[in-house]
């Protein structure tokens, strides 16, 4: 396990098997950051002058690796580039997302990176929990990596409470990131409703467990249960499969609670398309179908652990989305938990129907405010690619959403919900509402539209994730190949804005 520190920089505490230097992009040529000159000064060696014999540039994403031949403390050298602005926490997230994977097996490393500010030394550490993450459950042969047991964040501020509080924060942060991950990656014949509901439960007890642990309430109901509260569109999805849905709730309610924030995460733990069947190529990642179940559970357990005086209510539905004899219909007309009426189109637009639900049993608990994340619509990913969110809502909330993603250095873009989606949403001749209606533009638009009906005319906001929960490619600063954990920091950060605005 690996412990993370913060200090100040010095021959004497910053002995390591590695020292990371962080190298800034420029109009006239790179040049350390003030951390890396700290590190030069209390060596006594001038690093600079490796700048240009290595070649390194300082852009974002560049690691340059060499030997010191003892003229620092410590066998290896890493410069890592930041690019243009070290100040910026984003950039300096990313770089040391970097150098993590740059410095493979180091048992000590110490990180001369941007740290001035507490936010700075949140960003290294949680970049480089991140950027060090790995999935090896399913490997029979285990990678030949060291994970270090001691990281050292150099920082002029080392002394100071609030730099430990940040640092502290971070891991709390980079923990509730790493779950996420961790079960969207798990394979879904793993990771049924069933056996998600499981894997919370244990996350639950392992947080909530010992002396000054937070209090969170967990509440896992099944297919039975579903049923008699008249939960139609989670069966809807999930009586097509043989591992039968579940719903689970967790509720952290502090007593200096100055807010109630109600959080809905999709939770479809395998989409094949339902009758409406996918391509095969389609289907490839579709374990990843229930990363917002997995990000507001997450999420949750982070804000409890940070002790946010926020009271947080989360429904994650589950269920699985298969074909069989009991799949529903394209014509169905099925009764929501509000009793609503849906006429269904599409069986692969079955996220908003689990969402549909959960957000009416939120909205039950009175919140004063409702945010749901989901991989809900491919248009949002053919809009915005892979890295950029998108959130949609009701005018109050989508700036605060938009606010709270880039305080936690996740990009987001606001979308609208046109009027004329009202039209499209409600043109079923047998049923209150169309789920979905085989227009080719503006689906995800449609989506939103949808599920703003069953938000009982909350303060809301929508984040459709579709394509973010998985990097299909390389690596790139503190995000791996394979699951990523989108969307868990910026729910934190905007529970922690309602704490701050009330």
């Amino acid at each position: 396990m690996t412990t993370y520190s913060v200090r100040s920089a010095s021959p004497a505490k910053t002995r390591a098997d590695a020292v990371v230097v962080g190298v800034v992009a420029g109009p006239k040529g790179p040049r350390l950051c003030d951390a890396a000159e700290d590190v030069s000064a209390a060596y006594g060696r001038r690093l600079r002058p490796f700048l240009s014999t290595l070649g390194v540039t300082g852009k974002a994403g560049e690691a340059v690796r060499t030997p010191t031949r003892d003229e620092v403390n410590a066998p290896l050298l890493v410069f890592v580039g930041l690019g243009e602005d070290p100040t910026d926490a984003i950039a300096v997230r990313r770089a040391a997302g970097v150098a993590a994977r740059s410095v493979p097996n180091a048992a000590s490393v110490a990180l001369a990176l941007p740290g001035e500010t507490p936010e700075l030394v949140a960003a290294v550490v949680e970049g480089h929990r991140l950027g060090g993450y790995t999935f090896t459950a399913y490997k029979s042969t285990k990678p030949e990596t060291i994970e270090p047991t001691d990281v050292v964040v150099l920082s002029s501020i080392a002394r100071k409470a609030e730099a430990v509080a940040a640092l502290e924060e971070a891991e709390v942060l980079a923990d509730a990131v790493a779950l996420t991950r961790d079960w969207v990656n798990t394979p879904p014949r793993d990771c049924t409703p069933p056996l998600l509901a499981d894997l919370v439960t244990a996350a639950h007890k392992e947080v909530t467990k010992g002396r000054g642990a937070p209090k969170v309430k967990l509440e896992v109901f099944d297919h039975e249960q579903l049923a008699e509260m008249g939960c139609g569109g989670i069966l809807s999805v999930g009586d097509s499969s043989a591992a039968p849905s579940r719903l689970v709730k967790l509720t952290w309610a502090p007593e200096d609670a100055v807010s109630h924030l109600a959080l809905v995460g999709k939770g479809v733990t395998f989409d094949s398309g339902g009758l409406t069947i996918k391509p095969s190529s389609s289907m490839t990642n579709m374990k990843g179908d229930m990363a917002g179940a997995a990000s507001v559970v997450a999420a949750t357990l982070a804000i409890a652990r940070l002790g946010l005086p926020v009271r947080v209510t989360a429904f994650a539905p589950m269920a699985e989305n298969m074909v069989s004899a009991t799949s529903t219909r394209p014509g169905d007309v099925i009764t929501m938990h509000d009793g609503t009426t849906v006429e269904i189109a599409n069986t692969d637009a079955e996220g908003r129907m689990l969402l549909g639900d959960a957000l009416s049993l939120a909205v039950v608990e009175e919140p004063d405010v409702v945010v749901d994340i989901a991989t809900l619509t491919g248009h949002m990913q053919l809009a915005l690619g892979d890295k950029v969110g998108a959130v949609m809502g009701t005018d109050d909330q989508v700036p605060a959403v938009l606010a709270a993603g880039a305080a936690a250095g996740e990009q987001h873009w606001r979308m609208p919900i046109p009027e004329e989606m009202k039209e499209r949403i409600t043109s079923s001749k047998v049923a209150d509402l169309l789920q979905h209606d085989w227009v080719r533009w503006g689906g995800g638009l449609y989506a939103a539209a949808f599920l703003r009906e069953f938000t009982g005319g909350l303060p809301w906001a929508h984040l459709d994730i579709a394509g973010k929960e998985m990097n299909l490619g390389s690596p790139y600063g503190h995000v791996p190949s394979g699951a990523t954990g989108f969307g868990v920091t910026t729910l934190v950060a905007y529970a922690r804005s309602l704490a701050a605005s009330a």
